[in-house]
């Protein structure tokens, strides 16, 4: 028997999923809930071979659950079920360890199939994906090209200046000396060919908002 536990915040999404799985003779559904933090401690205890969890839920998501409970006990597979097709979500979906991500619209007998395959040790995740969720670990986070010339101790400052922190809330935010962050700042203002820190923070939002 594949043993599964379900977490979505809808009493009868996961009435349907139980009824839907456990038709099937060859699933077992140990235990289910409608809260992110309750299946974070339920789940290990349990050891389901396959936990399905919601992308979203009003206490946190099921990536974070995933996460969590991977972290415990390794062996228990993640498959995260989700209305949104979300790159990002996807990308955090990998780096949390799940083996599967789909979306709700998908058939009944595509989602016991997913389910089996999980339990199974596959992954559902395409290969493509996964190749450029590594290569965007190794660049790094894509910045503006305006940010280039900025030393990463720069970009962060911006960032701040953007968040409207004055020299001396970033000092304390950095653990820096003010005059160091004065110079920081000079020096990314130079690199950026603007005169005031105003027009530092307002550049840094229009690009931040830019980015995909």
């Amino acid at each position: 028997m594949i043993r599964v536990f379900l977490l979505d915040d809808h009493e009868v999404v996961r009435f349907g999923l139980r009824e839907m799985l456990e038709r099937e003779g060859d699933i077992e559904v140990v235990g289910e809930s409608g809260s992110a933090v309750e299946a974070a401690h339920r789940i290990p205890a349990l050891r389901p071979d396959v936990a399905v969890l919601d992308g979203r839920l009003p206490d946190g998501s099921g990536i974070d659950v995933c996460r969590e409970i991977r972290s415990v006990d390794p062996t228990i597979n993640a498959l995260i079920l989700t209305s949104y097709d979300d790159d990002e979500a996807l990308f955090a979906a990998i780096m949390a360890g799940a083996a599967g991500y789909v979306l709700k619209q998908i058939h009944g007998t595509d989602l016991v199939d997913a389910v089996r395959r999980v339990a199974a040790g596959q992954s559902l995740l395409d290969p493509a994906v996964t190749a450029r969720v590594l290569e965007r670990i190794r660049r790094g986070p894509e910045q503006p090209d305006e940010f280039k010339d900025l030393t990463e101790q720069e970009r962060k400052i911006l960032l701040l200046v953007a968040e409207g922190l004055t020299n001396r809330e970033i000092a304390e935010r950095m653990f820096l000396a003010e005059k160091t962050v004065k110079n920081y700042v000079s020096s990314l203002l130079a690199k950026l060919g603007l005169e005031r820190r105003t027009q530092a923070a307002v550049l840094a939002s229009r690009l931040i908002q830019k980015k995909p």
